[in-house]
């Protein structure tokens, strides 16, 4: 039994080295050529061109064509129901009361007076000053108007006195379509206007006015402003101004010249310390052209003028 043990033993051991001797020998280390040059790699160039001709759109599913379902058509939008869910379980005269009166609570109807400048204006010669505001009374779409402008120097009479009364009726929810009369009690003689205006907001916040006047005497004037607030801070606002006239005749009488009257440049910083009052400091270049620069000269007036303004905006 040991001699067999042993020769068992003996060839568990020699097993794998014969193995591995075999495999090896069984290769032909002759015909591998250790010397031949490697693959060649293909350049990165013309792998993206082989990848550019390649069709990928097999790799994906096609898409489906629309269903006729799926594609708008022009119908007609279906109608706007007129029922109430609340006449299921309600009377339907008390919920009808009720929406009228939810209707009239929204309504926004108010009287207001605004001033919206008064300021000192202190310049070379005379100082003077400007009051310019109106009184309102209506809604948020509709309401009646009364404006009034008064500037001049100290101690003389007033230069212009001006009030404007007019209906402002929302064509949009940007606009507002001016309707009225204009009465201009100086500069002498007095002249009554009919009005037609608009009033709005135009993009980026500017807020623009531009009424046409039509005299008693056939005399015919344009009027634009353009303004927009800067907010600073939540209480301190910087408001840029551009105001320009233009006359579409001479009128002598009046000291106005046919083409661009004046036009008025102001820059104002007005701190609110509360909505509805809020002082200002500012500065303003007024300028003459054309016909209107000759007659002020005539009177012995600068066609130019620079002024500093200390006032005060308020509203009640």
């Amino acid at each position: 039994m040991k001699p067999r043990a042993a020769l068992l033993a003996l060839a568990l051991v020699a097993s794998p080295a014969w193995a591995q001797d075999h495999d090896h020998g069984a290769m032909d280390h002759g015909a591998m050529d250790h010397g031949a040059a490697e693959p060649e790699v293909q350049p990165a160039e013309e792998t993206e061109d082989a990848h550019a001709g390649m069709d990928h759109s097999t790799h994906y599913p096609a898409e489906e064509p629309a269903s006729p379902e799926d594609t708008p058509g022009d119908a007609l939008p279906p109608p706007v129901p007129v029922d109430h869910a609340a006449d299921a379980l309600f009377d339907r005269d008390v919920m009808a009361r009720a929406r009228r009166g939810l209707v009239d609570e929204s309504r926004f109807r108010t009287t207001a007076l605004l001033f919206d400048s008064l300021e000192y204006r202190a310049h070379r010669g005379k100082d003077g000053y400007l009051v310019e505001g109106m009184a309102w009374t209506g809604g948020d779409t509709e309401r009646g108007v009364i404006a009034f402008e008064a500037e001049g120097a100290f101690g003389e009479k007033a230069e212009s006195i001006e009030l404007d009364a007019y209906w402002s009726q929302a064509v949009n929810p940007w606009f507002n379509l001016q309707l009225g009369a204009r009465y201009d009690l100086r500069p002498a003689p007095d002249r009554a206007y009919a009005l037609v205006g608009i009033q709005g907001l135009l993009p980026y916040w500017i807020e623009t006015e531009t009424q046409l006047f039509v005299s008693n005497k056939g005399d015919v004037y344009l009027s634009a402003t353009a303004s927009h607030d800067i907010r600073v801070t939540q209480r301190l606002v910087l408001e840029p101004e551009l105001e320009l006239d233009l006359a579409m005749q001479d009128v002598p009488e009046l000291g106005i010249g046919g083409g661009i009257d004046k036009f008025e440049l102001s820059a104002k910083a007005r701190y609110e310390i509360a909505r509805n009052f809020a002082p200002y400091l500012g500065v303003a270049w007024e300028r003459k052209l054309g016909g209107s620069a000759d007659f002020a000269r005539l009177e012995g007036e600068k066609p130019s003028a620079v002024s500093l303004l200390v006032g005060l905006r308020v509203w009640f």
